[in-house]
């Protein structure tokens, strides 16, 4: 493999997490768009990434259980 072009990353909730990659870090908010998951429930495809990187970070919003836990590590 050459190119990776998304990592995900497990968040508590997408607009803080938009907020410290984007208004902190600097990043770009390449894509916000709403989805739903394999249970027909709401969510948002939301990628960020730094200026000029290939490579995004999938923004995951955690789903209880063993994903809240997830969040941070």
């Amino acid at each position: 493999m050459t190119h990776m072009p998304l990592v995900a990353l497990v968040v508590d909730d997408y607009d803080p997490a938009i907020r410290f990659f984007v208004d902190l870090l600097g990043f770009e908010l390449a894509e916000d768009s709403p989805d739903v998951d394999s249970d027909g429930n709401a969510k948002r495809w939301v990628v960020v990434r730094s200026p000029g990187a290939e490579t995004g970070l999938l923004l995951v919003r955690a789903k209880g259980g063993s994903q809240g836990s997830a969040v941070g590590n």
